[in-house]
């Protein structure tokens, strides 16, 4: 073969490497499918510590960077037909909501209506919002397809006509009051709400970021109250602010708590292999933040008995937890508990317990579910909310802005713990949701435990909702850095001789 045969048989066979996306997004796809790294190391015929180093930036190359292209390309497109099948959804719910309230106050027409989201119940059920009896469902969601049928309807007309006629008046049934969300409200154009209050203040205080950060945290509930408000403009449903509760959510006296258990850990390995060990406390970002992203009850709590779990509802179950027998290397998904027997948990926890008793893990068996008080549910219900926060924490990290950090981090703290009983916050009741929320951020940690054991690190001790020792190279299972979706270094330390 001459020279120039050579060098064309050469660029006959060269290539360019397959392109890939960037280390975050690899990590996303993987995680949005719910896929652990020794499962996609497994079908790659690699280890999961090299797949956690390609998520952490490094590349691959060869065959294996096809056939690891091939799988995210293939990853992004399951995920966006998804995502497309849903926005599709939620815009046939729309112009349902839309067609709904310019049609006349007429059960008979709107059963003839064709909509597949609509259907007749065999039998009356108590209606999502009010908790009268009603003929419809909406989205799974028994509800009154007639305004003037629906007790929540009937109040907001009430308290709309108050307001525009004379001063507003207490409640005839105080304690229960429901919020409009504005279905018809559509806005094209969201305003920056968090980026405008931080100007505002920062020019009211001359500059003085000290003062104005004060001040901010000072506001933050309104402020937060406010951007809910705003986020739920066009939301598909109704809630209810100020549901009646049942006993076991309200505090036993003055200072003491409800019933219900939040499964907070303070668990520690009791035994470490012998030599000396460097241990990193890790801290969670965010952890509250994130949380916001879990099934909550739209409307008021309902009472239901029997070992079965809906899940297309949400609230808090009275059940006898599994034993759990893998205390010497990864936490209880019920948290740090001393007694046994049946316990209060929330939708989150329960969840937990049925996912890691489930086929796929197999960790224990299944809670035995007592009673519950449920509501229908969702778990979009703040995800705008929440997206608006990490979008300006994001924004304010890039930045250096420490004053909009505070601010921000003020705003989802102060939200969550003050939804429950609390003088600080009087236009949400939702004590349910402060437990939800919270126990969702424990179990969140579970997870990130579990991962850190399902990928070769040794889990030492979790903590509250936030906190995570380990031994081992954490860089190639968790990114480091300040995202909500990243872990930071609390502190390293060692322990034992060598």
């Amino acid at each position: 073969m001459t020279d120039f045969g050579a060098i064309d048989a050469l660029l006959a066979g060269a290539k360019k490497e397959v392109p890939l996306p960037s280390a975050e997004e690899r990590r996303t796809l993987r995680e949005e499918l719910n896929l652990s790294r020794a499962q996609l190391a497994q079908a790659l015929g690699v280890s999961p510590s090299t797949v956690g180093g390609w998520e952490s930036g490094r590349d691959p190359s060869g065959e294996v960077r096809e056939k690891y292209a091939y799988f995210l390309e293939a990853a992004r497109t399951k995920l966006a037909a998804e995502a497309a099948e849903e926005a599709s959804a939620e815009d046939s719910a729309s112009s349902e909501s839309d067609s709904q309230d310019d049609a006349p106050a007429d059960a008979g027409q709107a059963e003839d209506s064709g909509d597949d989201d609509v259907d007749v119940l065999a039998a009356p059920q108590p209606c999502v919002l009010c908790g009268e009896p009603a003929r419809h469902q909406v989205a799974g969601f028994p509800q009154h397809l007639d305004p003037a049928e629906c007790g929540s309807s009937e109040s907001v007309k009430a308290a709309e006509t108050a307001e525009q006629t004379e001063p507003a008046q207490p409640q005839s049934e105080p304690g229960v009051r429901v919020v409009p969300v504005g279905r018809r409200l559509q806005t094209a154009d969201t305003p920056d709400l968090i980026g405008t209050a931080v100007a505002s203040v920062l020019a009211e205080h001359s500059g003085d970021v000290e003062s104005a950060t004060k001040a901010l945290v000072k506001r933050a509930i309104p402020d937060a109250m406010a951007l809910l408000d705003h986020s739920r403009m066009g939301g598909r449903y109704d809630v209810v602010a100020h549901p009646w509760m049942p006993d076991v959510l309200r505090k036993q006296s003055s200072r003491g708590a409800d019933q219900i258990w939040e499964a907070r850990p303070k668990w520690s390995r009791s035994e470490l292999p012998a030599g000396k060990h460097e241990i990193t406390a890790l801290d969670v970002n965010g952890a509250y933040l994130s949380a916001l992203k879990t099934h909550l009850p739209l409307g008021q709590l309902e009472h239901s008995t029997g070992n079965h779990h809906d899940r297309r509802r949400a609230g808090i179950h009275l059940i006898t937890p599994p034993d759990w027998e893998h205390d010497a290397y990864l936490p209880n998904p019920i948290g740090s508990r001393d007694e046994s027997g049946p316990l209060w948990v929330t939708e989150s926890t329960l969840r937990l317990l049925l996912r890691v008793s489930g086929p796929k893990y197999g960790l224990c068996d299944p809670p035995e579910i007592h009673e519950s008080w449920t509501s229908g549910a969702t778990e979009g219900l703040l995800e705008k909310f929440r997206i608006a926060l990490k979008d300006a924490r994001d924004r304010a990290i890039a930045d250096n802005d420490d004053v909009t950090l505070e601010y921000v981090k003020a705003m989802y703290s102060k939200f969550v713990s003050t939804m429950g009983e609390s003088n600080y916050n009087r236009e949400l009741y939702r004590t349910d949701w402060m437990h939800l929320i919270r126990s969702q951020a424990f179990a969140n940690l579970w997870w990130k435990a579990h991962r850190a054991y399902d990928e070769g690190l040794m889990v030492v001790r979790a903590m509250g909702t936030d906190e995570l020792h380990v031994i081992g190279d954490w860089r190639a299972v968790f990114a480091e850095g300040r995202g909500v979706t990243e872990v930071k270094v609390k502190d390293v330390y060692t322990v034992g001789t060598g």
